[in-house]
């Protein structure tokens, strides 16, 4: 089964627009809703018309907006509310400070809860920059995701990843599978990221991994710092194109007959 996934929706009407674009003209699946970014109620609103489009919960603790303001969280964010991304040196603090624990705690929490507010399905829940490898977050999300429904999360585990990040995949692996958590085999798009255009897609596609594999994007209708500060190099167009691309679709039609979001794969 193939998932197709865009990340950040909700961060700007850009990247809005093209997951409503690449949902109702090409190959988009699913998108993970940052909860808290400048254009998320205009992303609710439309995921409201396209009932088809799985949405998850796009868990923001690096490099974006908190939920809570700075008083509630004043060592997780700075007093505009905005996450560093600095994420070593925050994942030795999440995991040292009981203090930095109650906080992330109250924010995932409070994220859960907006998410709900929404009124959309809970399709599957990640986290920016793949924080959610960090035990210590990861362990936050399942004990807090349970009661918002939490059924499905992202295994990043790309076929001839880095071999630094296989321990941790391991224990992220066994630690949502011992939960009764859903998650994929494999992803398509860590390796890549910003630079998913037409021929890396349809690369990727001509050796897809056996199982569940969800293919993750960041599509938008013009590209780079526009769309984030972060993201200067980002050609979110070209991955939007690729979405959208005919050739695209046949070859995952072909190869991938079985689509959808996470609802889908826990419904078969």
């Amino acid at each position: 089964m193939l998932i197709v996934t865009a990340d950040d929706f909700g961060l700007h009407e850009d990247v809005n627009e093209a997951v409503e674009r690449a949902h109702c003209h090409g190959i988009l699946n699913a998108a993970s809703l940052m909860i808290s970014a400048p254009s998320t109620a205009d992303a609710v609103v439309r995921a409201h018309r396209l009932p088809g489009l799985r949405v998850g919960l796009h868990l923001v603790l690096a490099d974006g907006w908190s939920t809570l303001p700075w008083e509630s969280i004043p060592d997780l964010v700075d007093i505009d509310g905005r996450f560093g991304d600095a994420m070593v040196r925050d994942g030795m603090r999440f995991a040292l400070y009981p203090a930095l624990r109650a906080q992330l705690a109250a924010e995932i929490h409070a994220q859960f809860e907006a998410f709900a507010r929404t009124g959309l399905a809970l399709d599957h829940v990640n986290a920016h920059k793949h924080f959610h490898l960090h035990p210590t977050v990861l362990g936050l999300i399942l004990r807090i995701g349970r009661d918002f429904g939490l059924q499905a999360m992202r295994l990043p585990r790309e076929a001839g990843g880095p071999l630094l990040l296989r321990p941790w995949l391991a224990l992220l692996r066994r630690r949502l599978e011992r939960a009764g958590i859903a998650h994929n085999d494999f992803v398509i798009g860590l390796s890549s990221s910003g630079a998913m255009d037409e021929t890396a897609v349809l690369a990727a596609l001509d050796r897809l991994p056996h199982g569940v594999v969800e293919m993750y994007l960041h599509p938008a209708v013009s590209s780079g710092a526009r769309i984030g500060a972060s993201m200067p190099g980002y050609r979110h167009a070209d991955e939007l194109a690729a979405l959208l691309s005919p050739r695209v679709r046949a070859v995952a039609e072909r190869v991938a007959p079985r689509r959808g979001g996470f609802a889908d794969l826990l419904a078969a």
